[in-house]
């Protein structure tokens, strides 16, 4: 099952589980549509190549919730 993080891990955008417009890698680093389109698709932690996540049916959000630990930390 996807983990499902909550958050771009380049800008801090909301990506919820129930909700389209988050890409991954196969390492599940995870981006919002804009970072992944000015990343060209291509994950800059491991080089892998970025795409949509499915959403998670909101049936299931209760038994399976997305993560709720963030990977945004900001720099500067």
């Amino acid at each position: 099952m996807l983990e499902m993080r909550p958050d771009c891990e380049r800008c801090g955008a909301d990506t919820p589980a129930e909700a389209p417009g988050a890409f991954i890698c196969s390492f599940e680093c995870t981006f919002c549509a804009e970072c992944s389109e000015a990343l060209d698709d291509i994950c800059p932690n491991c080089g892998g190549e970025l795409v949509d996540r499915p959403v998670r049916a909101k049936k299931l959000l209760a038994k399976f919730p997305g993560s709720t630990a963030r990977k945004f930390t900001q720099h500067g």
